[in-house]
């Protein structure tokens, strides 16, 4: 949870201090960005708490009279309810959290297309890099580095297996962003970031193939014809 606070805090101090306060409606966008940094540290105030109200049953001071299987029972009835509460309300402020990302992220990719002039300089992407920019953003994906070889592979969230030359395109004009891990032996998650929503967003009607235009009334007759 402090991990969660402090990188939304430092994504919100990086956003407030970039050019993007000067697009129409940012304000909106980062006031809702703030919030999530609220509702972070209040999921981590509540999981201290937790921890704080959990009845540890250790030995007391000398001396102390010692609790019965009863009394022991009945306190640890007493903190179970206590302890529900307070993760459930944990739950609730990072399901507020997850909300709160979704609408900062298309607050400003919003704001950004209504207000094309105020656009940051993105890549064009070929056919094969959007597919697998498009696959990342549709069930995330997971990176992994072996220890022997330096090998790569990357899945996404349907099981199927990403190309690393694309990937790297990707990571390397920061479309997708790969999350650091004390261990890579479950793999890394990689999440599409705010950039690469933009290119999403702006080259998705690009990637649509043409329909196949209809043919008229009078070239099917004449085609018929020349069968006949």
């Amino acid at each position: 949870m402090h991990e969660l606070t402090g990188r939304t805090l430092q994504q919100l101090t990086v956003l407030d201090g970039s050019q993007y306060t000067v697009v129409p409606g940012s304000r909106a966008s980062l006031k809702c960005l703030s919030t999530v940094v609220e509702a972070a540290c209040l999921a981590a105030l509540d999981l201290a708490e937790a921890v704080a109200d959990n009845p540890l049953n250790a030995v007391g001071f000398a001396g102390e009279p010692l609790l019965d299987d009863a009394a022991r029972q009945d306190r640890n009835a007493r903190a179970r309810s206590r302890l529900t509460d307070i993760l459930a309300d944990a739950a609730h402020q990072l399901d507020v959290c997850a909300t709160g990302c979704h609408y900062t992220v298309s607050g400003i990719t919003r704001d950004l297309m209504s207000h094309p002039q105020h656009m940051p300089p993105l890549p064009q992407l070929t056919r094969g890099q959007y597919t697998a920019l498009e696959k990342i953003a549709q069930g995330g994906a997971r990176f992994w580095r072996s220890l022997r070889g330096g090998r790569e592979t990357v899945r996404a969230g349907d099981g199927s297996t990403i190309h690393s030359k694309p990937f790297h395109v990707l990571a390397k004009n920061r479309l997708v962003r790969v999350q650091e891990r004390d261990s890579s032996l479950g793999g890394q998650d990689v999440t599409v970031t705010a950039a690469g929503w933009l290119v999403l967003d702006t080259q998705g009607s690009t990637r649509t193939p043409a329909a196949a235009p209809a043919r008229t009334v009078s070239s099917a007759a004449s085609t018929a014809g020349r069968r006949r």
